[in-house]
């Protein structure tokens, strides 16, 4: 049995907020050639691996990366 909170692990005080650096991470995650589209490739790509040692790198990869 578990219990969820939903709660940081650390505080987060952010004293000066900067949005062109925000966008910049946010990018860095999300967009095309960010790491959540990268992640998804990795997993994409497994279903057509023959080989099943080769597709369970691919899963450990796109599992891991984000």
């Amino acid at each position: 049995m578990w219990s969820y909170e939903k709660k940081l692990q650390y505080p987060v005080n952010i004293k000066n907020p900067n949005p062109k650096l925000a966008q910049m991470i946010i990018s860095q995650y999300g967009g095309p050639d960010g790491e959540l589209g990268a992640s998804l490739r990795y997993l994409s790509q497994r279903y057509a691996m023959p080989y099943a040692e080769l597709k369970g790198i691919l899963t450990d990869i796109g599992s891991e990366s984000p």
